[in-house]
């Protein structure tokens, strides 16, 4: 299957893309910067919030280049998951210690129970599991590979928000706290699969965690006017995942 995503990263981290990575939804396109999501240098101090939530074992999901997994094996131990070949070699020619070629809607596959103490996604790829009853699949998958004292992140874009519209491929619903986004990647010739996603209001995921293991204990924004947010769930209920 085409990869213009993961092919697109590798060949920047090895200075060798000459074509930019470009999203598209339908005749509308646009760059996706490479350089400001995945290669700037990530530190804590930049954003305590997000540390404050994590400890380790740590579960990066989805981890891109290894921004933030780079970060944490300095702290803890840190594994990353990433779906893409040529995105585990990056990670890996990176120094990122534990890379593993895995999905993460596929957790109870590839990791034994109560494996980590925190789990991050961070990159919107949450919106991937399309439905709220995806959503609530997710939670008990993830509430399966962490502790009972466990901690997560995840992040989102507000369909609740003015600014939401805006994006790229962005499809309204007549539900309150719902929408979706619906694009692909192109480059070098390669077109990816047409990627949906499905966007949550943080009450909707909320509303999701009910009979669950996870509680939403706080919601951040990098300002008031960001119609992305990130939550932080808690293992509070003893419920079999």
């Amino acid at each position: 299957m085409p990869d213009p995503f993961g092919h697109a990263i590798y060949d920047h981290y090895h200075e060798r893309r000459s074509e930019p990575l470009v999203q598209r939804d339908g005749e509308e396109t646009l760059d996706h910067p490479i350089e400001q999501f995945y290669f700037d240098e990530y530190e804590a101090s930049d954003d305590p919030w997000l540390e404050s939530w994590l400890d380790g074992p740590l579960l990066d999901m989805g981890a891109g280049a290894g921004k933030h997994a780079l970060y944490f094996q300095q702290r803890f131990d840190t594994v990353g998951i990433e779906i893409s070949e040529p995105l585990v070699e990056t990670m890996r020619d990176r120094g990122v210690e534990d890379v593993r070629l895995a999905d993460m809607f596929s957790l109870r596959e590839t990791f034994d129970r109560d494996r980590f103490s925190a789990a991050l996604a961070h990159g919107t790829q949450l919106g991937l599991v399309r439905s709220m009853d995806g959503l609530r699949s997710f939670l008990g998958d993830l509430a399966h590979v962490t502790r009972h004292d466990a901690t997560a992140v995840v992040d989102s874009y507000d369909p609740g928000h003015e600014a939401t519209s805006e994006l790229l491929g962005y499809r309204d619903d007549p539900t309150p706290g719902l929408a979706f986004r619906v694009m692909s990647f192109e480059y070098d010739g390669e077109t990816g699969a047409t990627l949906l996603f499905r966007l949550f209001s943080p009450d909707r995921v909320r509303e999701a965690t009910t009979g669950t293991s996870w509680t939403l204990v706080d919601v951040a924004r990098d300002d008031p006017d960001s119609a992305h947010y990130r939550i932080a769930l808690e293992k509070t209920a003893a419920v079999d995942g």
